[in-house]
């Protein structure tokens, strides 16, 4: 399967998801979409995407866009932005992905508060939605 334009190797790695890669991202000035080619590694044992995948990459994919779009809006505080941790993640499952599809996550940031943001993203399997998530972030900020 060819990669969908801009798609790379995922800049960041991760013990939690180190079993799934390789896993691909695009970065854009709205966020960073995660995706994955769906293997065996991936699936439950009636050959479908788990959710737990879904759920890991969908927090990934929502809190990078997250503290990109925050840096991004406040040059002053960007350089005290360490990163982010998940306040709240909720994903709604709407239909099975099986083997051999294309998984994309496209984030949305919503809003970007003082310390919180709220993000939210359509997960996609060939190009139709299998999950929506939302997620509320709170900014992690170096002491200087």
């Amino acid at each position: 399967m060819q990669l969908p334009d801009g798609f790379t190797r995922h800049f960041r790695t991760s013990r939690v998801t180190d079993p799934w890669e390789p896993i691909y991202s695009r970065v854009d000035d709205t966020g960073v979409c995660i995706g994955l080619i769906i293997a065996d590694a991936h699936c439950n044992s009636r050959s479908f995407l788990h959710g737990g995948v879904i759920a890991s990459l969908a927090d990934n994919a929502m809190g990078l866009s997250f503290v990109q779009i925050a840096r991004q809006a406040s040059s002053e505080v960007s350089q005290a932005i360490s990163g982010a941790v998940t306040v709240n993640l909720s994903i709604d499952y709407v239909a099975a992905a099986k083997l051999g599809q294309w998984m994309q996550i496209n984030p949305r940031v919503v809003r970007v508060g003082g310390s919180l943001g709220f993000v939210d993203a359509i997960v996609t399997a060939d190009g139709n939605p299998i999950a929506r998530a939302n997620a509320t972030f709170r900014l992690l900020q170096e002491k200087v």
